[in-house]
């Protein structure tokens, strides 16, 4: 004969033991304060304004990839002043979709990401490539909606 657990079953402890589960679970809930909405990032692409991941899901210093409805990819960034940055993901010297792979900085007061396979540098603003000025990557206007940081 098999039992089946809950994920919140526990077995009793001392320290447990003659409490209520129902008191237990909603004290936590009860001093916990209501969660302020997470801000929207949204690319515009040609299709027009597209959410793509909320401004918790980006972490300074990482990119993230994300399709686009045309089925190209875009490399989303966030500083560490809460500024989202948004280029295209392929890197066009290699053809690879790995610019959210790179590491970003700053140059001369220019935010960029460096490509992770041959080390150019793009700019996050504009998508110019700043070790070859014969080469860029497309550049999407940002905006975040929501939550305290709307813009």
């Amino acid at each position: 004969m098999t039992t089946a657990a809950t994920p919140l079953a526990r077995p009793a402890t001392a320290a447990t033991a003659g409490t209520s589960a129902t008191a237990t679970a909603s004290a936590p809930a009860a001093l916990a304060a209501p969660a302020a909405p997470a801000a929207t990032v949204e690319i515009r692409c040609p299709q027009g304004w597209i959410a793509v991941c909320t401004l918790d899901d980006l972490t300074p210093g990482r990119g993230v990839a994300a399709l686009l409805p045309d089925g190209t990819q875009a490399a989303l960034f966030v500083d560490r002043a809460g500024q989202a940055y948004a280029i295209a993901n392929r890197d066009p010297f290699t053809g690879a979709q790995v610019l959210s792979r790179g590491l970003t900085g700053s140059a001369g007061g220019r935010a960029f990401v460096a490509s992770p396979l041959l080390k150019q540098r793009f700019d996050l603003v504009s998508g110019d490539c700043l070790d070859d000025p014969e080469v860029a990557v497309a550049a999407y206007p940002v905006r975040t909606r929501g939550g305290e940081h709307d813009c």
